[in-house]
């Protein structure tokens, strides 16, 4: 197709909704997609949907609108619904799937206008939609997540979580090879070996949602569980779920809050909100040895990232944007290697 305009009406013309009239507006986030908000209009009604169309990087395309309702069927998680996915479409259009347009505003867009305790009580419901994901789904071995005659299976299967989580990193390492942190390549993989040994081996796999960001959330604060709908679940995981949480902790507390004392606070809701979907507790030696690695293994990723999420930026933005990334490296690394 020619257009996204074009696109988007193969898609409703293709899938069958009655309508009279439809415009269209581009998502951004940072997801590899291209997402389209869609209204349409009806006798007078106006509804809403998303498309999402099926990037050229991305092989298991499928596995995401399995998992919406995967997910929805086995936890409380907040998930839009599937109305239609067409893996070989009939129109000259990539594969693609509609859901339901679920109310909220998204968090990465709105996190940091939000009042303190607004952004509490917000991070202790983003500690309960997690643990909620690492509570009852669990898999054979670790892996990415693939479909293979219509059930969910671990694709590249290994029983060993260290030896995964450091092919991976490795893998996001190389990552910055070509970008303006390719100079640090040399550090991160010094930062690895000093401290893969506190990855743990064995556990048991959990669904890992490998993108869980601000940007990949919406909410609404005037609801009680705030959190309406997690997004993106382009990059599903088998794994350790703690190195979830580390993540989560590091995306949405100590990469965003620049006041040490308020850093502790938000990170105390987001443990209280995980603790009650599962066991856990934030003082265990285990978890304190294996977050930084884990953070560190995050932060290289959007690292590697760095210029498709800032493509739009202007000059200062990129530069602020760098001297912050090489800043938290600075200070994992440091953390890592005892230097």
């Amino acid at each position: 197709m020619s257009t996204p305009a074009d696109a988007v009406r193969a898609v409703l013309e293709e899938s069958g909704p009655d309508y009279e009239s439809f415009s269209y507006q581009e998502l951004s986030g940072g997801t590899r997609a291209d997402v389209y908000f869609v209204t349409l209009e009806y006798e007078g009604t106006v509804y809403e949907v998303v498309v999402k169309f099926a990037p050229e990087s991305i092989e298991r395309f499928a596995v995401e609108p399995f998992l919406h309702e995967f997910v929805a069927e086995r936890t409380d998680l907040p998930v839009p619904g599937i109305l239609v996915f067409e893996q070989e479409p009939e129109r000259d259009i990539p594969a693609y799937f509609v859901t339901e347009r679920v109310q909220g505003t998204n968090l990465g867009e709105s996190f940091a206008a939000l009042s303190i305790e607004e952004r509490r009580h917000v991070m202790e419901q983003v500690g309960s939609v997690l643990g909620d994901l690492h509570s009852t789904i669990a898999f054979e071995g670790y892996g990415r997540l693939d479909l293979s005659r219509g059930r969910l299976v671990v694709s590249d299967l290994s029983t060993d979580w260290r030896e995964y989580f450091a092919e991976m990193t490795s893998d996001h390492i190389d990552g910055l090879a070509g970008t303006i942190f390719a100079d640090l390549q040399d550090v991160a993989r010094d930062g690895l070996a000093a401290r893969i040994e506190s990855i743990s081996r064995q556990g048991i796999p959990r669904l890992v949602h490998d993108d869980f960001r601000p940007g990949n959330l919406l909410f609404d604060t005037g609801t009680r569980s705030a959190i309406t709908a997690v997004l993106d679940w382009e990059q599903p995981l088998a794994g350790d779920p703690l190195y979830n949480l580390a993540q989560v902790e590091f995306l949405f507390v100590d990469s965003v809050i620049r006041d040490p004392e308020e850093c502790e606070r938000m990170r105390k809701r987001l443990y209280d909100g995980y603790r009650r979907q599962r066991e856990f507790d934030p003082d265990d030696e285990g978890y304190a040895a294996c977050k930084p690695l884990y953070q560190f293994s995050t932060l290289i990723w959007r690292m590697a990232g760095f210029e498709a999420l800032y493509v739009d930026s202007n000059e200062l933005v990129r530069s602020r944007a760098e001297a912050y990334y090489r800043q938290q490296f600075d200070r994992l690394a440091s953390t890592l290697t005892g230097g």
